[in-house]
This record gives C-alpha cells, sequence and structure tokens, in this order.
C-alpha cells in the first residue's frame, strides 16, 4: 500500500511511518523538518503551504493525519487536516483516517465522570481544534476513520488496546502507547469496516 504520513517529526507519527515501512508498504512522510524513518520519502514542507500537500498526496492509497498543534497558532489541526482533504479530493484520493483525541466530538461519554469535565475544562482550547478537525473529516465525502485516543505515553508496545466508538456501552480510561497507536491506526487503514467510525482507543 502507498502511505502518507502527515506530521512525522516526532511522536506517533514517526512511529507509524517507521512500522509501515517495516511491514513493506511504500510510504511518503511529510513534516516541516523532512523527517523520515529511513526508506520512507521525506517531504519537507507546511501542509498549508501552496503545493505541498498535493504533492504528499499524489499517488496515496491512503493518508493518515497525525499532526499536533502548534504553539502560537490557533486551530493548526483543523487547518492542516482541511488542506489534506482538498487535495486528496482533487487527486481522487479516498482513505483517510485522522488522529483526534478524546472529549472531541461525540466522545465525552466515554470520558469517566470527572475526567470527562476535567478534559473539557482544561484542554478547551485544543479539543475545540479537534472538533474543527473532525467536523471537516466528517463532512469531506472520503473514506475517513477517526481515532480518538486517550493519554499517550511513550511506553511499550503491548499489542493489545481497547476500541469502542461512542454508540457502545463502557468508559476508556489510562492511556495508551504511541506505539501501540501507530500499531493501530495502520490496522485501521486496512480494515475497511473502520470506514465511518469514530473511535476510541486506550491500553487494553
Amino acid at each position: 500500500m502507498k502511505i502518507t504520513v502527515i506530521g512525522v517529526s516526532t511522536g506517533t507519527g514517526a512511529l507509524l511511518a517507521s512500522l509501515a515501512h517495516e511491514q513493506g508498504h511504500e510510504v511518503t512522510a511529510l513534516s516541516r523538518r523532512g523527517a523520515a524513518p529511513a526508506g520512507a520519502r521525506a517531504l519537507s514542507g507546511d501542509a498549508l503551504a501552496p503545493g505541498i500537500a498535493a504533492e504528499a498526496v499524489a499517488g496515496a492509497d491512503a493518508v493518515v493525519v497525525t499532526v499536533g498543534g502548534a504553539k502560537g497558532v490557533p486551530h493548526q489541526r483543523a487547518a492542516v487536516t482541511r488542506a489534506v482533504v482538498t487535495a486528496m479530493q482533487a487527486a481522487g484520493a479516498r482513505r483517510l483516517v485522522v488522529q483526534s483525541s478524546l472529549g472531541a466530538g461525540d466522545s465525552g461519554s466515554q470520558l469517566p465522570g470527572i475526567v470527562g469535565w476535567a478534559m473539557k475544562t482544561l484542554l478547551a482550547k485544543p479539543l475545540a481544534d479537534h472538533d474543527e478537525q473532525e467536523s471537516a473529516v466528517v463532512e469531506s465525502g472520503l473514506d475517513w476513520t477517526l481515532v480518538r485516543p486517550t493519554g499517550l505515553t511513550n511506553g511499550h508496545a503491548s499489542g493489545a488496546w481497547r476500541a469502542l466508538e461512542p454508540s457502545e456501552q463502557g468508559t476508556l480510561r489510562g492511556s495508551i502507547s504511541r506505539s501501540d497507536l501507530a500499531a493501530l491506526l495502520l490496522d485501521v487503514l486496512a480494515d475497511d469496516s473502520t470506514i465511518g467510525r469514530k473511535l476510541g482507543v486506550s491500553a487494553r
């Protein structure tokens, strides 16, 4: 599969690009610094700059957005995601997976009482960015999946996680390692049953 990862300087995006390459996929990695694991095609640039997102998604079978916020730049995630969606629509690329956050959109019910309140209060600005980002994805007309992790850690991969949609009973607590999240994102890419779904995820 030809996979483009948007946001690979550090964290989940870097781990995903590396894992996808190790599993034999053809990876294009876009970041401002041009960071990419060995064997991946590295693109350097801002996805909001003219032509950069289009170059990144050209020929891709699937695109994953794992961008974080940018200091002093409000709604960075939403802006980058909209640029990627527009580029995919123009290129005829269909499969899109976006890393959001638990607490965004309709996922508040998946957080246990006081935790949900605290997140909505303390993380109001980043969650507003994710809300806008998710709206751009849902309205895109693409074959999308939203993945909403709980807190992220740099722990080792366990190979096990829990995934719930808002309509399912239960809550998610704790955190998930970035390594496990990268593996889950790669699994989601290959699973068409996840298209149109919003998955809250945590460690099992």
